[in-house]
């Protein structure tokens, strides 16, 4: 009996589990996740302005286990030895013949000063929830003091979690303001990005899609604006491309940093040739020196011959890798020789707010309530490759007609 490790309960990891436990292969699965449950990434800004409650983007892992072929663990991985073929999590040694690491993402700071000590990250549910519970107590605060930075929200990065973010907490601001005791336009929400141009993986066209909503929503963005440090109560941004002396000081009680994330520290503490956490990985997505060792989604490089640029880390490919990890391992014990992993995007699609969304499906743009539709249908497709039917029924987002 082959033993067979996951690391990372996420999309590549759980979808990786779903075709080895349905398989007739003889092996045993041990699956680690520092949580008890599986939660949708892609809703984790919903969560961080309250637009959506957590335990509707979550569900146990153990509902998706099948006991007699795998065993759950819930612990911390705290690195890996490939060469023994062991992982160590919370002191534990565990062995393996195959192992496959999701281990997902975490925030960049670029090495900005004050990042991590004074802007709030929201990399998990628990850290969106903390998004959440902050700014409510600052809107109470406002009550108290009436002090306006209290009603001031600015969130660090266009890019396409910035950018929903921003959608979320402008359909979120209407509470804001019942507890602040203001008008809902009275809550500021700012958005400070260091190029030009936002979400440049779209065409100008979509682009001026999203301006016209956050313009109509008074969402003060700020492009070309470089952030230089984050301080207690303030972020400061250079303010003149030229100039790099002409810093101006955004004064707000919710700071919010989303300009990027990087793969698991577990990947370089581990001694994987990496870059920002990330491995470039074989035509199978294993490891240049471990045959046995696949890295998935959030974790790996993976070049698009299009662009020759590694591809996005969406939860798209992350399903599509760990399918197709799972089969290759089947096919490893068979003998069977790989097949070189191979992906061709669906299409991507931002939500800005629930009723409000673009992208491109295929190679057709769409805009407004089609592309609020497909976006939702995206979610639930996502939701049913990891946790099936009963999770769909239980968590899926039916709310598709407004």
């Amino acid at each position: 009996m082959k033993e067979i490790v996951i690391l990372g309960a996420g999309y590549a990891g759980l979808r990786a589990l779903h075709v080895l436990q349905k398989s007739g292969a003889d092996i045993h699965i041990t699956l680690i996740d520092r949580n008890s449950y599986h939660y949708e990434s892609t809703s984790l800004h919903e969560v961080a302005a309250g637009t959506q409650k957590d335990e509707k983007i979550c569900y146990d892992i153990k509902d998706v286990v099948d006991t007699k072929k795998t065993t759950f663990i819930q612990g911390n991985v705290e690195k890996i030895d490939s060469d023994k073929k062991e992982v160590y999590v919370d002191q534990k040694t565990l062995s393996y013949d195959y192992l496959i690491v999701a281990l997902g993402f975490q925030s960049e700071s670029f090495g900005i000063p004050g990042v991590k000590e004074n802007s709030l990250e929201m990399v998990d549910v628990k850290t969106a929830d903390q998004v959440h519970r902050h700014i409510i107590e600052q809107m109470k605060q406002y009550k108290e003091t009436k002090n306006e930075e209290y009603l001031r929200i600015v969130v660090c990065g266009a890019g396409f979690t910035g950018i929903e973010l921003v959608g979320a907490l402008v359909e979120g601001s209407k509470a804001f303001a019942d507890i602040a005791g203001v008008k809902p336009e009275d809550i500021q929400i700012y958005c400070v990005e260091a190029v030009d141009k936002i979400l440049p993986m779209f065409s100008d066209r979509l682009g001026q899609y999203c301006l016209k909503y956050l313009d109509k929503w008074d969402v003060k963005l700020l492009t070309g604006k470089p952030i230089k440090k984050v301080e207690p109560g303030a972020v400061v941004y250079q303010n003149s491309k030229d100039n790099e002396n002409d810093l101006v000081a955004l004064n707000a009680k919710t700071i919010i940093w989303t300009t990027g994330v990087s793969g698991s520290h577990v990947i370089g503490d581990s001694g994987f040739e990496e870059r920002r956490g990330r491995v470039m990985v074989k035509p199978n997505l294993t490891d240049p020196k471990h045959d046995d060792v696949y890295l998935l989604g959030d974790v790996s490089a993976v070049m698009d011959p299009s662009s020759n640029r590694p591809y996005p880390t969406t939860a798209q490919i992350a399903l599509k890798m760990g399918s197709y990890a799972g089969k290759d391992i089947l096919n490893q014990m068979k003998g069977k020789p790989s097949e070189p992993f191979s992906f061709k995007s669906l299409g991507s699609v931002a939500s800005i707010g629930n009723t409000h969304a673009f992208g491109v499906v295929g190679k057709t743009e769409v805009t407004a309530y089609p592309a609020s539709f497909i976006k939702k249908a995206i979610m639930d497709r996502s939701l049913f490759e990891t946790g099936g039917i009963k999770e769909v029924m239980s968590k899926g987002r039916f709310d598709l007609y407004h």
